[in-house]
């Protein structure tokens, strides 16, 4: 079954320990730990979370130097997280360097967590990335570029828009990992993002995965929302 991620968009425990209840048993549910949550709680709850079965989607977004990368890559490898994430646009080296770090802080007998490369994030628009990025590339032309470089570099997979996996699939091949955000179910609101789609549309296009925050998280009944997100996707 490709992997529904539920978007835990909280900056603090209390929170947590109300909603991953509601979710369903931990060894059925795949959460997103991102900067929120992890800045305000820290690496031992991530690990604590591991322990107890969650699968969980680490999205540090790491962008510095290369050795800066490959310390901090090392040091979250140890987490027992499934993915990871930097951006892309930090260059070939600082992939290399997480994807080393990641394979160094492993332990013995555990899965190397998976490297995903930020490309554009679903909030930049066209417009954004000409006159603010100074890019003359057209999106699917700039996503695809950093997409290559990424695999090249010894990337998983990339984050990127479902409206760019079809193309991606086709110019980068199936032996890659195309992790998209930016899902809304019909009928839901797209909030701070600019590039959305369906999990129908998702699962049409080649998504590997999806990500969910608020359809499900601000749902009445969360994990009703997220088995049926589940099931579209699959």
């Amino acid at each position: 079954m490709r992997p529904v991620i539920v978007a835990l968009d909280i900056d603090n425990q209390a929170q947590l320990q109300r909603l991953l209840p509601k979710l369903g048993q931990p060894k059925d549910v795949f959460i997103k730990v991102g900067m929120e949550l992890f800045y305000h709680t820290g690496s031992q709850l991530v690990k604590q979370l591991a322990d107890q079965g969650y699968k969980i989607f680490l999205d540090l977004k790491l962008h510095d130097i290369p050795n800066t990368v490959y310390n901090g890559a090392k040091a979250l490898a140890g987490l027992g997280i499934t993915f990871t994430t930097v951006h892309a646009l930090g260059g070939s080296q600082m992939i290399k360097a997480a994807k080393d770090g990641l394979i160094a802080g492993t332990p013995i007998g555990k899965s190397v967590p998976k490297l995903l490369a930020v490309t554009e994030l679903t909030s930049i628009s066209d417009e954004v990335l000409l006159h603010e990025q100074n890019c003359a590339l057209p999106m699917k032309k700039q996503v695809l570029a950093l997409a290559q470089m990424a695999k090249n570099s010894g990337a998983d997979g990339v984050i990127c828009s479902p409206l760019e996996v079809k193309e991606l699939h086709e110019q980068i091949g199936d032996d890659f990992l195309y992790v998209t955000p930016g899902i809304r179910p019909a009928g839901n609101a797209k909030d701070d993002q600019s590039r959305v789609a369906t999990p129908a549309q998702a699962k049409k296009w080649g998504s590997s995965a999806i990500v969910v925050g608020r359809p499900i998280t601000l749902a009445t009944d969360p994990q009703t929302a997220y088995e049926a997100i589940k099931k579209e996707f699959n």
